[in-house]
């Protein structure tokens, strides 16, 4: 790999998602989708899907950012690779593992972000989803005064009245909430996807002041470009 600094961020992105991704984020060489299309519509995958990669890769491909604080830190990198079908369409992978992880990062049929192993389980609605809540970990972690991470049914215990979902994350297995002075992640992707009820988690960011609760992202206006 020759990894070298990110000139064009992705746009769809909040102020503070596209600002993470310059500062921390970097590009690798891949190997273009293209140059597999022939083989692979000799094995039968359809022309869309292949389609459906090769603007996967030219959005996000070879974008490579720091690690997630769950799932072991997330894909190494983004790049679309081994497309396959089941009853519900075709996925392809979203990035290889950073770590050895007993499951796969997808994109399913519908565009969602996920893991796979026993079983699927949509992490964000978009990989934009999920590039937002990497950046918003990184952002919350800087800005706490304090820190707690609960699991299992000690996540149970988390009372959420008072908080509202943070939309630009898109959330589905995982979600990330507002509060007055907090910002709380529910991390059950792995629950779900290795039909394992303890391996939920859920980190609270706490003594937030308003900057560190939005980093410059209005609720209004969620996608500030």
């Amino acid at each position: 790999m020759n990894p070298h600094l990110i000139n064009d961020v992705p746009d769809g992105l909040t102020r503070r998602a596209r600002s993470f991704v310059a500062v921390h984020g970097v590009k690798v060489d891949v190997r273009p989708v293209e140059g597999h299309r022939q083989w692979w519509l000799e094995r039968d995958i359809p022309a869309e899907v292949i389609d459906r990669m090769a603007a996967y890769q030219e959005r996000w491909g070879g974008l490579l950012l720091p690690p997630a604080p769950q799932y072991d830190g997330g894909p190494k990198y983004l790049d679309p690779d081994s497309p396959e079908a089941d009853s519900a369409g075709w996925w392809f992978e979203a990035g290889t593992q950073r770590t050895a992880v007993p499951y796969s990062f997808m994109i399913s049929p519908s565009g969602e972000f996920g893991i796979h192993a026993q079983r699927w389980a949509p992490l964000h609605a978009t990989i934009e989803g999920w590039v937002e809540a990497l950046a918003l970990a990184h952002h919350a972690s800087m800005w706490a005064k304090q820190v707690t991470k609960l699991v299992g049914d000690e996540v149970d215990g988390i009372e959420l009245n008072g908080y509202a979902p943070v939309r630009e994350v898109m959330g589905l297995a995982d979600t990330w909430w507002r509060g007055p002075d907090s910002l709380v992640a529910l991390y059950s992707g792995e629950a779900t996807s290795l039909d394992f009820p303890s391996g939920r988690t859920a980190v609270i960011y706490s003594g937030l002041d308003e900057w560190g609760l939005r980093g410059g992202v209005d609720d209004d206006d969620h996608l500030l470009v």
